[in-house]
């Protein structure tokens, strides 16, 4: 009704007019936003937005609408091109750049773009406010991601160095191993936000570096109690359980995702996988899964399914690890660590060749797996090759480092002790997960 009865004649006779009809449409938007937003209906909200751009031209409000209602509904192409026309409306204002940067870094991963509308921020100066340091963050953390999809050392090193100076010294501190460093500035941050996840979760990660591994089981507990159905967090306590006291224990962790996402109420069709996989789990664990959901629990959540099969596998119950991987592969047939579970369970099983095919598969699996594997399987020359391009891309990989190792010893080079040297050295400082599991986002 608000569009139909809108006045969108350019006369300047109809100037009056046209000023009336578009606050009154405004008004009527406005109550349908608050209206729709609460019920969460930001796709309907989308549409009607949408509709009303026929008489909004250069009209902010309006256009700002619909840019906020695309983010909420997950239309993010159209977000920042929404916002992208807000920013040119209003040109003073910082905060519009930087939240078509936002989408642009956590959604779309467009760094280039996200860099460009950041540094429009930083050209304002002083002008900016306190958007100035927000803005240097975005390009710091532009840098940041480039530098970790870079596959050449000089292209990683020069995105680092950019990064460091977008102020961006603590996270480039922990990515370029100064963990003493980044100690002293974790527990600042803290004392300044206590509750901060992120922060939290970095300093777990430091005090295992640190091999202070209880103290950082501490932490991670620390923050479950103030943010307890984190799956991040969760899966960093598993690890660490894992490491402080056996797998069996840290299958526990486990069983507190499996409730987590029963009180979500997650379910869907029987299957044998997540039958066998309730089996393998506690009594107290599957009478819930069974009076909560059904009579099986399809885990909407992959990486539970891969933490219980990477444990299984460690405790050398190589049956119930299958099961386990199995559920995950019904989800996520094609993922690249869904197919890497599946390799390392091949390769324990001593099924060399078809273990070399499912790494092969998995296009982002770490390469000196497949290296390894080569090795084992009596080609050692190509191993080495795999291996020491595995080194120049992860050159802070203790894994890769001793993969190297063990392929020169193979060939008695006497550059083997070096490189196990080396990966005594990296492992020594090595988190029990990588710190890139950290989001890098505004």
């Amino acid at each position: 009704m608000a569009s139909g009865e809108a006045v969108i004649s350019r006369m300047p006779d109809q100037a009056e007019a046209r000023k009336a009809s578009l606050e009154e449409a405004t008004s009527v938007y406005d109550l349908l936003t608050i209206s729709m937003a609460r019920r969460g209906q930001y796709a309907m909200l989308c549409e009607c937005l949408e509709r009303a751009m026929k008489f909004s031209f250069n009209e902010f409000h309006l256009w700002h609408q619909l840019g906020l209602s695309l983010m909420a509904g997950r239309k993010v192409i159209a977000a920042v091109s929404a916002l992208k026309e807000c920013a040119r409306m209003r040109p003073e204002d910082p905060s519009l750049p930087l939240l078509a940067a936002k989408v642009c870094i956590g959604q779309l991963h467009w760094l280039e773009e996200a860099e460009a509308l950041s540094h429009t921020v930083v050209s304002m100066g002083e002008e900016a406010g306190e958007f100035l340091s927000r803005a240097y963050l975005a390009m710091g953390l532009c840098n940041s991601l480039q530098a970790s999809d870079a596959t050449l050392k000089a292209d990683r090193n020069e995105f680092n160095r950019k990064a460091l100076t977008k102020k961006t010294i603590q996270w480039k501190c922990v990515l370029n191993c100064s963990q003493t460093t980044s100690l002293y500035v974790s527990p600042s941050a803290l004392s300044l936000r206590g509750d901060d996840l992120h922060s939290l979760h970095l300093l777990t990660l430091l005090l295992s570096a640190q091999k202070h591994q209880r103290h950082a089981l501490d932490t991670v507990g620390l923050a479950l109690s103030q943010h307890p159905d984190n799956f991040n967090l969760l899966f960093t306590k598993v690890k660490l359980e894992e490491v402080v006291h056996c797998p069996a224990v840290a299958l526990h962790i486990c069983e507190e995702m499996l409730q987590t996402l029963v009180s979500m109420g997650s379910q869907s069709p029987s299957s044998l996988a997540a039958s066998r996989l309730e089996a393998a789990l506690s009594e107290g664990v599957r009478h819930q899964l069974h009076t909560t959901s059904g009579p099986h629990l399809h885990l909407d959540h992959p990486g539970t399914h891969l933490a219980s099969g990477e444990l299984f596998m460690a405790d050398g119950r190589l049956k119930e690890a299958q099961f386990c991987i199995a559920e995950a592969s019904a989800i996520f047939p094609n993922s690249h660590s869904v197919l890497l579970q599946r390799g390392r369970l091949a390769e324990l099983r001593g099924q060399l060749d078809e273990a070399k095919c499912l790494y092969d598969e998995a296009l982002a699996n770490p390469s000196y797996r497949r290296g390894r594997l080569l090795v084992k399987s009596g080609r050692g020359h190509l191993g080495e090759k795999v291996l020491r391009d595995a080194v120049q891309i992860h050159c802070t990989s203790h894994e890769a480092w001793s993969g190297l190792g063990e392929a020169l010893q193979a060939q008695d080079s006497n550059q083997a002790p070096d490189c196990f040297l080396t990966a005594l050295e990296l492992e020594a400082s090595s988190p029990v997960r990588p710190f890139t599991i950290i989001p890098r986002e505004l």
